[in-house]
């Protein structure tokens, strides 16, 4: 009996580019599922070529079901650890060689619009905006754009409508002439 093993997906990650600016993110990640045991692997080896062996990860528990102590990798094995004064869209990552990565963890529910819109955020070079700060930012302005689409459909549906298209000028209108217009 032969067993086929399921394709690995990659790791939705935006990473900030190399550069002098220190900021308070590293970039983001966005997984797939709350399983750390699934959803670690693609991504430890995606930030292996940057920074080298990841070798411990902390996370906040209100946002993992399960925190399993070790996770394997490619190789070798990451020790996980919790700490709930840590904030809780935020995961570091500690490697041998380079030190730290803070990505902000954005939720795996979250719509891919909104999605892109963080990972673009957390990836601007010497930024001093913390998670929390950029998913409640998100969050605030997923609430406008509804608030928006829902005010415009309560306007065209309580009777109030864009302006009606342009008609086209009456066939056969005579034009009147203007005072002192050479062509009479």
């Amino acid at each position: 009996m032969t067993t086929t093993l399921a394709p690995t997906l990659t790791a939705r990650l935006s990473l900030t580019p190399k550069t002098t600016l220190a900021g308070l993110l590293d970039g983001a990640w966005w997984p797939r599922s709350r399983d750390l045991t699934a959803e670690l692997p693609p991504l430890v080896d995606a930030l292996e070529g940057r920074y080298g062996r990841i070798t411990r990860v902390t996370v906040n528990p209100t946002r993992w079901p399960v925190v399993p102590h070790k996770v394997a990798v490619t190789g070798h094995t990451v020790h996980v650890g919790w700490f709930t004064e840590q904030d809780p869209d935020k995961m570091i990552l500690l490697s041998y060689t380079v030190g730290r990565c803070d990505l902000l963890v954005i939720p795996p529910e979250t719509e891919p619009a909104a999605a892109a819109r963080l990972m673009a955020a957390a990836a601007v070079p010497g930024s001093v905006l913390s998670a929390g700060v950029l998913m409640s930012d998100e969050a605030a302005a997923g609430r406008r754009m509804r608030d928006a689409r829902s005010s415009e459909d309560a306007w065209e549906t309580d009777g109030g409508s864009a302006l009606p298209p342009l008609r086209h000028p009456v066939v056969g209108a005579r034009m009147i002439a203007m005072p002192g217009n050479p062509r009479r």
